[in-house]
């Protein structure tokens, strides 16, 4: 999510010194205030849609909580090629709230899917799969088409 939007909700910085070795902006853990113990799918799943509803304001959170937002940086993957700034675009590019959700894939014994068990994965169940590079290359194509039109209308 836009750090203006984690501030609105009052979900500051997890830690004042980020160390992670992404500079994965993590905020404090939420869950909204009607999740019960915040722990089963349903639950989990209320907090994300409040996370993305405009309507939401910080009354509706309690800290802490079981989902972790984190904070997109302005300019997204054009600025850092990171899969928060990645599921923002996505959600901008698509006319939706830039708030969106990650999670990762696992295989059936409890490990990380890579690449080419992520390639299986979208073709057994028919869900694209691109790349983060792939969206910059078409930020960067939509950036420059926006400026020559901006130019032409000048």
């Amino acid at each position: 999510m836009p750090k203006e939007w984690a501030d609105h909700l009052a979900l500051p910085p997890m830690v004042s010194h980020n160390t992670d070795p992404n500079a994965t902006a993590f905020t404090v853990t939420c869950d909204h205030v009607d999740a019960g113990t915040g722990v089963s799918a349903t639950h989990r799943a209320l907090t994300i849609t409040a996370l993305s509803d405009p309507s939401t304001t910080s009354i509706h959170l309690r800290r802490p909580g079981h989902i972790f937002p984190l904070i997109a940086r302005d300019g997204g993957v054009l600025v850092r090629r990171g899969h928060t700034e990645a599921s923002v675009d996505l959600c901008k590019l698509s006319g939706l709230r830039p708030v969106g959700l990650l999670s990762e894939l696992c295989n059936d014994d409890g490990t990380m899917m890579r690449l080419d068990d992520c390639l299986k994965f979208s073709k057994t169940h028919h869900i694209p799969i691109m790349s983060i590079e792939e969206l910059v290359k078409y930020r960067m194509q939509l950036e420059q088409q926006e400026r020559q039109q901006q130019q032409q209308q000048q």
